[in-house]
């Protein structure tokens, strides 16, 4: 991968108790940004960049693969209707909080390979594309489901998930859902929001020995190995009104 390349004898192996032996997770202590609303070229002290899955990766910094695992982007309808969630009515569930964006079906194992089918082919992308890492969102949208999903059916799903990305060679991160953070399931680093808002940074401190927090109030406190930086909740570019970006202090 063209980053590993990049570094060399530099690049560190996963070695914490959710590491998988042989793929190279984002390094410790270094900077990173999350450019989901757009690429563009981070600054200086920047190590680590996250990009959506349809965005080329940062040559010359570690690349992160963003994919939205568990529901669909808005107008998109790579997920077919049959792996969408749907309440009692027949209509699909929809996140509350990001319209546009409906639940995927994850309550059985047969619906499960079916899924991980189709974000199993983007995870592929993002290797083929050069990328190091891997991001599935929205692991924890089984508390947007109204009890139509568990955390079980979500841990299920993230080991089918965990286990494309190691094949494929990605370090793969838990995003969000703190509640899995203690079920040490096979990833290999965390990518979280607003968990010193939450005060659940701790939480994932414990499970992975690289945190990577972006606060959308501000920077505040984290744990020595929590690199934290604050974005604007859109993600925008430079230049755009409303951006920011800011590295927190460890």
């Amino acid at each position: 991968m063209r980053w590993a390349a990049l570094v060399g004898t530099a690049l560190l192996l996963v070695t914490g108790c959710d590491g998988h032996p042989g793929v190279a997770a984002p390094p410790s202590g270094t900077g990173f940004d999350y450019q989901l609303g757009g690429a563009y070229r981070p600054a200086d002290e920047v190590g680590i960049v996250v990009r959506d899955r349809s965005a080329a990766p940062d040559p010359d910094r570690y690349p992160v693969c963003y994919v939205n695992a568990f529901q669909t982007q808005p107008g998109e309808h790579a997920v077919p209707e049959e792996l969408l969630l749907h309440d009692a009515t027949g209509a699909r569930v929809e996140d509350p909080d990001w319209p546009g964006e409906f639940l995927v079906d994850v309550s059985t194992a047969a619906k499960r390979t079916a899924v991980v089918g189709v974000v199993g082919r983007w995870i592929d992308a993002c290797a083929a594309d050069g990328y190091d890492a891997v991001e599935p969102d929205n692991l924890d949208s089984w508390t947007r489901s109204d009890g139509a999903l568990d955390e079980d059916d979500a841990a299920a799903t993230a080991r089918l998930l965990i286990a494309r990305a190691h094949a494929d060679g990605l370090a793969i991160a838990q995003k969000n859902a703190v509640e899995l953070a203690g079920r040490h399931l096979g990833f290999d680093f965390a990518v979280t929001e607003d968990c010193a808002a939450f005060a659940e940074c701790d939480t994932y401190a414990a499970a992975y020995d690289v945190v990577l927090d972006v606060e959308y109030g501000g920077c505040a406190e984290v744990p020595d190995h929590v690199t934290a930086v604050h974005r604007d909740l859109e993600l925008t570019t430079p230049g755009s009104p409303g951006h920011a970006f800011e590295a927190c202090a460890g």
